[in-house]
């Protein structure tokens, strides 16, 4: 996978709390969704994910490991 490569997000992180509401809105609003790979930060896959919730792309970012995403174009 590189930058540029579209990607959809199959499952949300393991290990996120329970009890946080809008870490789960946002990464659950994003699974079965397809993005852009914006960045890499180590190992993380980084993407703009704010077109989900009607604002700008840029506006909400999320990272997620390879396993969590699938390439469906590059």
């Amino acid at each position: 996978m590189k930058i540029g490569d579209k990607v959809r997000v199959e499952r949300m992180p393991d290990g996120l709390p329970p009890d946080n509401k809008q870490l789960q809105t946002l990464f659950g609003g994003c699974v079965g969704k397809t993005f852009p790979i914006v960045a890499f930060d180590g190992d993380l896959v980084e993407l703009h994910v704010g077109e989900v919730f009607g604002k700008p792309a840029e506006h909400h970012q999320i990272w997620l490991e390879p396993s969590q995403v699938k390439l469906v174009e590059v």
